[in-house]
């Protein structure tokens, strides 16, 4: 029998996909220079996702943690993440 058929890992999020998210959102708003297809969003959020470390949790206590980690040193990282992977996206998208 697999793990996943013994747990529920429905509650396992990595929480650096919200903040990432919310972080290019904030940037689509500020610019308007950027490709905003479902494509492009996708490529963005995947490359600032494998810049930064993963934070995973699994309760709700580790949401309200991780909630509190939204004006961090951990959030700086986010924001450069996301402002490199518009940049790179950008330069190289993969639609004409």
């Amino acid at each position: 029998m697999s793990l996943r058929e013994i747990y529920n890992f429905e509650n396992l999020v990595n929480e650096a996909e919200r903040l990432v998210i919310e972080e290019l959102e904030r940037q689509f708003k500020k610019r308007d220079d950027i490709c905003t297809c479902e494509e492009c969003t996708l490529d963005m959020v995947a490359y600032a996702l494998n810049n930064v470390k993963p934070y995973y949790r699994v309760s709700l206590m580790g949401t309200l943690y991780a909630h509190s980690q939204d004006n961090t040193d951990y959030a700086k990282q986010i924001k450069k993440a996301v402002i490199e992977a518009i940049e790179k996206i950008s330069r190289n998208p993969l639609h004409d």
